[in-house]
């Protein structure tokens, strides 16, 4: 992981952001690009300095100064870019620019868990990115993935993007716990499920790795809730989605969360875009 690139809007979330990145990018040697767009600068920026709009780049210089004197960056590679650029589809082109591993974004996420992945800039982010995003919504220092949940529907479209997450995991030397929600309204019984999961790992040839014996069958009444409530049984450190991205977050995440779970329950995820050509049958 050479690179590991931060959307900042000089928020406090965007500062639980660069000390996760920090946290990865000491452990894994590698350095970290902060950007910021100018086009967050109208609603963030310069909140009381809106006749300086000319001065957004220059304003931006100045905040970027403080913003990266922090003790946590020490000895760490850090570039910084500002960009024109307002769309959020633009950051997966930045992405790919600096060849970036992983972007690492704060979200505030705390009035619901619809907030959190639904109409916000981190859903936007999610909805257009090819490299892996990682959501921080609280600070949390010296950051690590030592458990972490994959929830999957063993979809065989999936199959490369599951792959690809198993290899990212590695970096932290993780085996996921791999997570099937069982729902009331697709429910299925114990055998149509393992024969689901098990038709998935022959595809992705992996059915003589022992991987498919470490799936978990978790019965629940969303997709959500069930991912919540055995995340926290299992004290996870991240939960992983592997998302259609065109479709944004809300594809894979749906119905409701009781207010105490949504509003306290704040687990790192870490998102894969599933493409619609990702079925793979090389092994």
């Amino acid at each position: 992981m050479k690179t590991i690139l931060v959307p900042v809007d000089f928020s406090e979330y965007s500062e639980y952001a660069l000390e996760v990145a920090a946290s990865i990018a000491r452990r894994q040697n590698s350095k970290i690009v902060v950007l910021h767009m100018l086009g967050w600068s109208e609603s963030v920026l310069i909140k009381n300095e809106e006749h300086q709009a000319p001065h957004y780049r220059q304003i931006a210089k100045d905040r970027f100064k403080s913003f990266l004197k922090k003790e946590y960056l020490k000895n760490i590679p850090v570039v910084v870019t500002i960009r024109n650029d307002k769309l959020f589809r633009e950051i997966n082109e930045i992405s790919k620019e600096y060849k970036s591993s992983l972007i690492v974004m704060g979200s505030q996420g705390s009035s619901g868990i619809k907030e959190f992945f639904i109409g916000s800039n981190t859903e936007k982010v999610i909805r257009w990115s090819e490299t892996p995003v990682l959501v921080i919504k609280k600070r949390i220092k010296d950051f690590n993935i030592k458990k972490a949940v994959i929830a999957f529907d063993f979809d065989l479209e999936g199959i490369k993007t599951f792959k690809e997450a198993l290899n990212f995991l590695k970096n932290f030397n993780c085996e996921p716990a791999l997570l099937y929600v069982n729902l009331v309204q697709n429910f299925l019984s114990t055998i149509d499920m393992r024969a689901r999961v098990h038709n998935f790992f022959e595809e992705a040839g992996m059915e003589d790795m022992g991987i498919q014996d470490k799936v978990v069958y978790y019965n629940d009444y969303s997709l959500e809730k069930g991912i919540l409530n055995f995340s926290r049984e299992t004290g996870s450190d991240a939960i992983v989605i592997l998302t259609h991205g065109h479709k944004g977050i809300a594809y894979q995440f749906f119905g409701s969360v009781g207010e105490e779970i949504a509003n306290h329950f704040v687990i790192p995820v870490l998102t894969f875009k599933i493409h619609t050509s990702d079925r793979s049958n090389d092994n």
